[in-house]
């Protein structure tokens, strides 16, 4: 268990997966880069972007708000002792908080503060693109919206970027937070999933660098509303079958 507090660079199978990853997704012209700022996180992030055909040079930002849940007294033991308290407790091993670690709660409050940022990020860019263009002299800095509450305005946030999207985000985190990830976007902002998507790909821990797409349309009235989310696709490993040391 590796959680927030063993912060171990990845192994050499884990620099296979994650070339492996950035080979599968060196096509993509991402708009933004951000990470945890865990090593393992760092190292695999690096990976992508060195195999990127478009996003070598982007600037990544580090977060720690992405870091992996914290474990408490079972970081740094093997797996199975965490499944030994939990099943102590009467609980299991995915939802037991150990001594000393995060709740499932506190994880999805960062989750939510990162997410929350994030769309007011895309919504202040995409809002200031349109001030910047031609024909229009307003280009003064607005305030950053969240959809929370925030700055007047009619505008939609889709459309500013090539490809009628506002940004092309890459996040690199973990597996325990992204799976809390996930039920934040089902539960709180309902997400819509794909039809053939089983009950145990949904509610299973994604593979090392597993990829997970998701399209998040956002739209401003009086204040940025909720965003509408679909996913496009969950933990997918297509690009693991066939890794060799080649």
């Amino acid at each position: 268990m590796q959680g927030q507090g063993v912060d171990e660079p990845l192994s050499d199978v884990g620099f296979k997966q994650a070339n492996a990853a950035g080979m599968y997704l060196r096509h993509i012209r991402f708009t933004h880069v951000f990470t945890s700022d865990l090593i393992r996180a760092k190292q695999t992030t690096a990976s992508i972007l060195r195999n990127s055909q478009h996003c070598k040079e982007i600037p990544v930002k580090c977060d720690a708000r992405l870091r992996e849940r914290k474990y408490g007294v079972a970081e740094g033991r093997p797996v199975g002792d965490l499944k030994a308290m939990a099943k102590e407790a009467g609980q299991t091993y995915l939802s037991f908080t150990p001594p000393g670690g995060e709740t499932l709660d506190e994880v999805k409050a960062r989750v939510k503060d990162f997410f929350e940022c994030l769309c007011g990020l895309i919504a202040q860019e995409a809002r200031l693109e349109k001030r910047a263009s031609p024909g229009n002299a307003e280009t003064a800095e607005p305030p950053l919206p969240n959809y929370r509450g925030g700055p007047e305005s009619d505008s939609s946030c889709e459309g500013a970027a090539s490809g009628g999207l506002a940004a092309n985000v890459l996040v690199v985190s973990h597996g325990a937070y992204m799976r809390n990830w996930l039920g934040y976007f089902i539960s709180d902002l309902e997400c819509s999933l794909p039809a053939a998507l089983t009950k145990a790909e949904l509610t299973s821990l994604t593979p090392n660098t597993g990829i997970s797409r998701f399209v998040v349309k956002l739209e401003m009235r009086e204040k940025l509303l909720p965003p509408k989310i679909r996913c496009l696709s969950l933990n997918r490993s297509d690009h693991l079958h066939d890794m060799s040391d080649s």
